[in-house]
């Protein structure tokens, strides 16, 4: 079958809005469906409301991407199948709310000693009803001409290491993993070769994960090579983690992978579906 436990909606930097998604994996053919914005259930909500008044063959499971910090980096941790209004997540989605809040206001004053007047309010615009982050940053900076596209927005102001890199307001990774089990979720590594790891801390960084709850990882999430699947499969293994997939969709781009993962060559793993 075809799966994506990984996907992103207009809720928080996805291009298409949680009703596109849907009717765009409907039409893929893909079964089972998580859909897990950053730091807000709103987009699998507002889906949710979606698939009841246009039921299809398709399964849709709550999600979320949660921010966390580990080891002084920005780490994300999935949540799958969670209870959206258990007290715990609740009580996690108001202080993400919170952090996101205060992070904004400080890139947006990080930007503004550089010369770039009026950020906040610019990227808030940008944003809407979305959660706020640094890709409405870049989209403000690109219409108001200071660079010529997002990817230059990032490379100067905004990527790793830049002026615009925020990461102390994120709750430490056993706490966000805890609010995922306590919420009668499942916690998974999101994209784990993206933090670009040497292979001992990879390891360090899953042991911790495991230490705190933690149950399952991505061996695939949008384009990857054969080996590194593989590397990935072999270290679910061999800290009995259950495995999942995704396509990490945020939109149509060139290099990004299309909604669903085929399932079959995962056959012989404990994969993180089967419990739906």
């Amino acid at each position: 079958m075809l799966i994506d436990f990984h996907t992103h909606t207009s809720a928080s930097d996805g291009a298409l809005s949680p009703c596109e998604l849907m009717a765009r994996a409907a039409a893929s053919k893909v079964e089972l469906l998580a859909i897990t914005d950053h730091d807000t259930v709103a987009g699998y909500e507002a889906a949710a409301a979606y698939h009841t008044e246009n039921p299809s063959g398709m399964r849709l499971i709550s999600g979320i991407e949660l921010s966390c910090q580990w080891s002084g980096v920005t780490i994300h941790i999935l949540g799958l199948g969670v209870d959206c209004e258990h007290p715990v997540m609740r009580a996690g989605l108001e202080r993400m709310a919170a952090a996101r809040k205060e992070r904004g206001a400080k890139i947006a004053s990080r930007l503004e000693s550089r010369g770039f007047d009026g950020a906040l309010q610019g990227a808030l615009m940008q944003a809407g009803d979305s959660q706020l982050g640094r890709p409405h940053f870049a989209a403000w900076m690109v219409e108001q001409g200071h660079v010529r596209d997002p990817n230059q927005a990032f490379d100067r102001y905004l990527g790793q290491g830049k002026i615009g890199d925020v990461k102390a307001f994120w709750p430490e990774l056993a706490e966000v993993t805890q609010w995922i089990e306590s919420s009668n979720g499942v916690a998974v590594i999101a994209h784990p070769l993206k933090y670009r790891f040497t292979g001992t801390k990879l390891r360090r960084f899953i042991a911790a994960f495991v230490a705190a709850g933690g149950r399952g990882m991505e061996v695939l999430s949008g384009r990857q090579t054969t080996d590194q699947t593989k590397h990935l499969v072999r270290l679910a293994q061999d800290f009995d983690l259950e495995v999942s997939v995704g396509s990490d969709f945020h939109r149509d781009a060139t290099y990004s992978a299309p909604l669903g993962v085929e399932s079959a060559p995962f056959g012989d793993l404990r994969g993180v579906w089967q419990r739906w």
